[in-house]
């Protein structure tokens, strides 16, 4: 029987052939040097060529690693005493086993190319596989422009428990606090991507923290604009399929203030 880490050097010999700059690159050793390779390489690969087998063994080994990470069902998600449509929970959005996570994009729509990068956009291409960036090429290729701010797409989620990947662009703040364009186009980033959900029939989506982080807006003003919107939509949308908003972060920071909001 072939081990993990021989069909994981099958796999990075293959894309480690694909460009010539990397053909010298050594193999680790070790099972999580392999890992970090195989992302660093997804990361900057370009959409395109790519092969069934290459897919086959790539899906293969992403299904291991969210085997290994383990997933995360709604129920197990702390649901609001003041709204119970809305949950909180803290940790990777790439283990939610929801019908949608939603990505915090950039205006490429591709994802992050910076090998290793901590943003929620690396973290979730790695997560959901190469065709991933595929399926976000075509997409812009049709549309012939880069995504405004404030709309979305929506995608597979591929190798992820979620089943869809909704793509929103935040805006950046580039002052020392956001201005009313700002805080307009973040909640057009949640009407959006609830939009897009519903006409869908999905029944939950986890939400990041948009725009946060490199981004630059402050925290506490986006959760505020966040459940605020979230609760504004499903009040004007009776009947909707949407059962379940969870609202994912990492940092414990964030988490503080959702409890707040949230009444946890």
């Amino acid at each position: 029987m072939t081990s993990e880490a021989e069909k994981l050097d099958t796999l990075l010999r293959a894309l480690l052939g694909e460009r010539a700059e990397y053909s010298r690159l050594a193999i680790p050793e070790q099972l999580q040097g392999k890992r970090d390779l195989l992302r660093a390489l997804m990361n900057v690969r370009e959409p395109g060529g790519l092969s069934a087998e290459l897919l086959a063994l790539q899906d293969e080994e992403l299904a291991e690693q969210r085997e290994q990470k383990g997933v995360v069902s709604v129920a197990q998600t702390l649901r609001s005493p003041v709204d119970g449509r809305l949950r909180l929970w803290q940790g990777d959005i790439t283990r939610l086993e929801v019908d949608a996570i939603v990505n915090a994009a950039n205006s490429r729509m591709l994802g992050c190319f910076v090998p290793l990068h901590r943003c929620i956009d690396n973290a979730i291409h790695s997560a959901a596989g190469m065709e991933l960036r595929e399926e976000c090429e075509r997409l812009m290729h049709e549309q012939g422009h880069e995504e405004p701010t404030g709309s979305a797409k929506i995608t597979r989620g591929y190798n992820l428990p979620a089943k869809w990947v909704i793509h929103t662009v935040g805006p950046i703040v580039y002052g020392a606090e956001p201005t009313a364009e700002d805080c307009l186009l973040l909640g057009d980033c949640y009407r959006s991507c609830l939009s897009l959900a519903e006409e869908r029939g999905l029944a939950s989506i986890a939400f990041c923290c948009i725009s946060t982080g490199e981004f630059r807006f402050p925290q506490q003003q986006a959760a505020e604009i966040a459940v605020s919107t979230v609760r504004e939509f499903l009040d004007s949308h009776e009947g909707s399929s949407l059962r379940d908003v969870v609202f994912n972060v990492f940092k414990d920071s964030d988490y503080a203030i959702y409890k707040m909001l949230l009444g946890l």
